[in-house]
């Protein structure tokens, strides 16, 4: 069986309307081999549950209390204990270390993101964009690094091999990307969700308050200030898309055909979302900015068939 024929067969049966949790991502990674698609789920579902842990805090509470803060770095620490050797409480805390170990995942991208979940539960927003790029190498940078890693080990009779390029640099362009792609979409949940992913220096700028944000977010009507924003926003996304595609020319040689097409199709799939944003008459709902599963499919299909 020819490579694309194989791939139009997983493609077949992937089921677009029952991926919900890190859709692209999972997507993606269905092309991969099992052992290495089920070390991604272990992996993420890890980062899932910490991250869902303070979202959903943040979502019915507006802000963190002293106490709660107290408990939710000493749940960050648990969670990180997860990765000690012999960290033996529960099967999947054993899954976790185990899928680390045999799949060589670099601790620095765990820790990386714990350490950016200690940044939520002690900070309400961003102060300046250069905090949210900063925070954004834990929240996004180091979770991309992992689907990166897995997608360049290189397997040599049985045992895995660091991939042949630095998986962060080569992680971060397409991370950031997809960052900037994902608050700009998610906009208005994340207000209603008490989460303002913004810089409060870039809103200041073109006028914007927090209060204001939130209104918008409640259907009030956007103003110049936030097309203005997003303008902004949308450019420093382009200038990551750029990046990202240099990145991939550089890398996508040295990657088996099933990897090196996973990059290609998480890429698309932000892509998708970035050529829908309009800062100049968009109305930034989630129904104008999210792909549905079957555009999503076929823009997938799009992309085995230029294999």
């Amino acid at each position: 069986m020819k490579t694309r024929d194989q791939f139009i067969a997983i493609f077949e049966s992937i089921d677009f309307a029952k991926i919900i949790d890190h859709p692209n991502i999972l997507i993606a990674a269905n092309f991969w081999d099992n052992e290495r698609y089920c070390a991604a789920r272990t992996c993420y579902r890890f980062m899932r549950a910490l991250d869902d842990l303070i979202d959903n805090h943040k979502a019915a509470h507006r802000g963190i209390s002293e106490s709660d803060r107290e408990n939710f770095n000493k749940d960050i620490r648990q969670w990180m204990g997860m990765l000690e050797k012999g960290f033996n409480s529960s099967p999947f805390n054993n899954e976790l270390g185990y899928t680390v170990e045999k799949f060589r995942i670099p601790l620095w991208s765990l820790e990386s993101f714990a350490e950016s979940m200690f940044y939520d539960v002690t900070h309400d927003g961003f102060e300046t964009l250069a905090d949210f790029i900063e925070y954004s190498g834990g929240a996004s940078v180091a979770p991309a690094s992992i689907f990166v890693h897995l997608a360049g080990l290189q397997e040599r009779d049985g045992i895995y091999l660091d991939p042949p390029f630095d998986v962060r640099r080569t992680a971060a362009p397409c991370a950031m990307f997809s960052y900037f792609v994902h608050i700009i979409r998610d906009f208005r949940k994340d207000q209603l969700n008490n989460l303002s992913y913004f810089a409060d220096d870039v809103m200041t700028r073109h006028g914007i308050t927090r209060d204001a944000m939130l209104a918008m977010a409640h259907g009030a009507a956007l103003t110049s200030g936030f097309r203005a924003m997003m303008r902004e926003y949308l450019r420093i996304a382009d200038r990551y898309r750029i990046d990202t595609l240099r990145m991939m020319d550089a890398i996508c040689p040295k990657m088996e055909p099933r990897y090196r097409l996973s990059l290609e199709i998480i890429f698309e799939l932000y892509m998708m979302v970035f050529e829908r944003i309009d800062p100049e008459h968009g109305t930034f709902t989630t129904e104008e900015l999210n792909p549905t599963p079957a555009e999503t499919r076929e823009r997938v299909r799009g992309v085995i068939l230029r294999q």
